[in-house]
């Protein structure tokens, strides 16, 4: 029996509002645990910058998550280097800080989380400061997070992640063998001033002789163009809270 307009009219919409509230429920149920899933991913790229990847592979999430509770403190600091505890009355914790939201805002505006690496148990054994960058890439966004050692010069290490960089050409920063290349470089020069590290463009020249050049990505210029900008500017936009350290550790060692 052929069903009048107003029938099918009504099944539809009912049938439109009952799909809405199971998907918009599914939604709040997962929400929790897509958030605990993007929270171990952070971990994990944290980690990344002072540890082997083979290392955090052979993790299961729960040990993941003990290693860093033992081993990374955090404080948030502004572009003059104070620690911010709270904003507009929030309170505010490196692990709550959303980076790319950040960089929508004016450098001066935003927060910039430390993550610091030290030995079990002990907190004042520092072993590395953790410091998270962000910027543009040929597609879409890159970020990461570069470790630098006590010295705050060194690097540690580094780690990079993209949203939709070139397969196989600009999407190769998360690669191990490119971000090694960073390894043992310096961000300041001898006279003290902020250096940073470059990709070269081209790919396959050795730089193992200048502290503040690495190997580039063969037919992905953009990218490396954009990894360097990146760097350049979180370096500059933490050079407040890193002279303060020097100047800290420098008198102590007066002391």
């Amino acid at each position: 029996m052929q069903q009048s307009n107003a029938y099918v009219i009504t099944f539809s919409v009912i049938l439109t509002i009952v799909l809405g509230l199971l998907l918009s429920g599914t939604a709040e149920v997962l929400k929790p645990i897509q958030k605990k899933a993007e929270a171990l991913d952070t971990k994990k790229q944290i980690l990344g910058a002072v540890i082997s990847a083979e290392d955090i592979r052979k993790m299961k999430a729960e040990e993941i998550d003990a290693f860093y509770e033992s081993r990374i403190s955090s404080k948030v600091v502004n572009i003059e280097g104070e620690e911010v505890t709270e904003q507009d009355g929030v309170a505010v914790t490196a692990e709550t800080v959303d980076v790319g939201r950040n960089y929508k805002k004016a450098p001066a505006d935003r927060l910039y989380p430390v993550f610091i690496f030290h030995k079990e148990g002990n907190e004042e054994a520092v072993e590395a400061y953790i410091l998270p960058v962000y910027g543009a890439g040929l597609w879409d966004s890159i970020w990461g997070y570069l470790a630098l050692q006590t010295d705050l010069n060194t690097i540690e290490g580094v780690t990079f992640a993209h949203a939709g960089e070139t397969p196989g050409l600009g999407a190769r920063i998360t690669a191990g063998e490119v971000q090694s290349r960073f390894e043992g470089k310096k961000i300041f020069d001898e006279s003290g001033n902020l250096e940073s590290v470059s990709m070269q463009k081209g790919e396959g020249k050795d730089y193992s002789g200048d502290p503040h050049k690495v190997d580039g990505l063969s037919g992905a210029t953009i990218t490396a163009v954009g990894v360097n900008k990146m760097l350049e500017a979180y370096l500059g936009h933490y050079k407040a809270y890193l002279d303060k350290k020097k100047s800290n550790k420098d008198v102590m060692a007066i002391n």
